[in-house]
């Protein structure tokens, strides 16, 4: 696996660079956001593990030029800010997973695994078209029109649960799991932010909404016309 390590300690640089290179990892570095950016948007990675704290361009705004430059590549943020609204800034901005230090080495490496495998779930590799979305699988391509659609893994893999039962609402913590995993505990606040992380790129600009939310139950995808009715409700 190819990763990208962002981190401004050096002690902590080296132990990360060490222990991730044991377990087979092909590991690059950087000191400082500016060139972790640069290095981000120049060769191709698996995942990206993140320092917030960083010079010359923090986490925060690593992760929004990375996404407005269309990189789609998985990034865990770690942290030694564990406050619930930092979490949530991050995954919005479009990180797929976090850890707060001090850490477990060993955890670290099974959410960076979990983060870059496909899940079992994700649909089979063959092309999807509902009313104007098309959604290609096999290429993690997604447009709507004529608009090509950058989604993050972790909007993807949102956007292929919803897929999976169009016109049924889907609970909460289905998509959690669909998106997290099972074993992860994550805060319903997360899933919140990332359905409309979603909703802004497949629905803001257009007239048709798919994206519905069910009333303390979950969320549905619409197929077009049920979008159309429920204008006329």
């Amino acid at each position: 696996m190819r990763l990208l390590i962002i981190e401004d300690e050096p002690r902590m640089l080296q132990l990360l660079r060490q222990g991730l290179y044991e377990h087979g990892f092909a590991v690059m570095t950087a000191a400082d956001g500016e060139a972790g950016l640069e290095i981000a948007t120049s060769c191709d990675f698996d995942a990206i593990l993140l320092d917030i704290g960083l010079p010359r361009r923090d986490g925060w705004e690593f992760i929004r030029l990375l996404r407005e430059r269309g990189r789609a590549v998985a990034v865990l943020m770690l942290t030694a800010r564990d406050a619930e609204d930092d979490i949530i800034r991050g995954l919005n901005l479009g990180a797929d997973d976090y850890m707060t230090k001090p850490f477990s080495f060993p955890e670290l490496v099974a959410r960076l695994q979990a983060i870059t495998r496909p899940r079992r779930e994700e649909p089979a590799a063959s092309r999807v078209e509902i009313g104007d979305l098309v959604v290609d699988p096999l290429r993690h391509v997604v447009s709507r029109g004529s608009q090509t659609i950058e989604l993050t893994r972790s909007e993807f893999l949102l956007l292929s649960c919803l897929l999976r039962h169009a016109g049924e609402c889907v609970s909460r913590q289905s998509l959690m799991e669909g998106v997290w995993g099972a074993e992860r505990e994550v805060g319903p606040g997360a899933l919140d932010v990332l359905v409309n992380s979603l909703r802004s790129k497949v629905d803001a600009k257009f007239r048709d909404k798919l994206i519905g939310t069910v009333r303390r139950s979950g969320y549905i995808f619409r197929h077009c016309a049920s979008a159309a009715e429920n204008r006329q409700q």
